[in-house]
């Protein structure tokens, strides 16, 4: 699965913070692994060097449908911990995306179940 977060006003270096402040909660869950998304191949010409994408992390959840929800619902806590800056979160599986921002807390649970119900299997 792969995350992408955006905050209201935040340059590149406090991206990398909040992205790094998620990957350390999402560490402490069951999951095969979280890293840095790469930002893919490097532009014709120039040096090839592993670069990353800022403010987007990979976590590998593996095919346990709790793993993902237990990853869906630690993203939804770290975005509702803001300091009251606008942050969005947008959560790709495969082809399917789930946006979490400013929805209220009801509409989010409903969007998270929805999500986790269609990667069930």
């Amino acid at each position: 699965m792969r995350v992408f977060l955006s905050e209201d006003g935040a340059d590149a270096e406090r991206l990398g913070t909040l992205t790094g402040q998620l990957r350390s909660e999402l560490r402490q869950l069951d999951i095969d692994d979280v890293r840095a998304l790469p930002a893919g191949p490097p532009p014709p010409g120039s040096r090839a060097f592993a670069t990353e994408t800022v403010g987007a992390i990979l976590v590998l959840i593996g095919q346990n449908p709790d793993v993902l929800r237990s990853v869906v619902e630690a993203v939804r806590g770290w975005l509702g911990r803001s300091d009251g800056t606008k942050r969005t979160v947008r959560l790709e599986l495969g082809d399917d995306v789930l946006e979490l921002s400013e929805a209220t807390a009801d509409d989010q649970r409903r969007l998270i179940d929805l999500f986790v119900s269609r990667h069930g299997t």
